[in-house]
């Protein structure tokens, strides 16, 4: 079984809000993550971007890379995953603690936002998934920091 852990949860409340990091986090089919913006599941709307995980070993390469040190959750990622190769194809599940299965829907594109942060940076995460990935919420729970990521089968 491939296995990680979840090193960081991030949150903003509205668009271009100031990220606020937690310990744990309430993650439902119909909000996201309790308290961010992006994951309520708008009318008539399929939810592929409720949730965006980003991995440790890439942030950090994009910021050797560009010659930075930026806290990850910069990037405007909701979870930081750690010693986990996030799996490059949509329809994937991945299961976060006991109950919680977000399936991967597509890569986080970055944005503009990423190059005026630091110059370099978006063509940095535009690497081979660098930026992320962006995933619907099948089941919801409580995640914590700590609590095992896994690629479901």
């Amino acid at each position: 079984m491939v296995t990680g852990i979840l090193a960081g949860i991030a949150r903003h409340a509205r668009p271009k809000g100031p990220m606020e990091t937690l310990d744990h986090v309430e993650v439902s089919v119909e909000r996201g993550l309790n308290g961010d913006f992006r994951g309520v599941v708008k009318p008539g709307g399929k939810g592929r971007r409720q949730v965006t995980l980003i991995e440790a070993g890439d942030w950090a390469a994009a910021m050797a890379e560009t010659g930075h040190s930026l806290p990850w959750f910069e990037r405007r990622a909701n979870l930081l995953v750690e010693g986990l190769d996030l799996p490059q194809i949509a329809g994937t599940r991945l299961r976060i603690g006991d109950t919680v299965v977000l399936q991967i829907t597509r890569e986080t594109d970055p944005c503009e936002r990423m190059e005026a942060l630091a110059p370099g940076l978006r063509a940095a995460l535009l690497l081979d998934w660098r930026g992320g990935a962006c995933s619907r919420v099948l089941a919801g729970g409580i995640i914590r920091v700590g609590d095992i990521v896994r690629v479901e089968e």
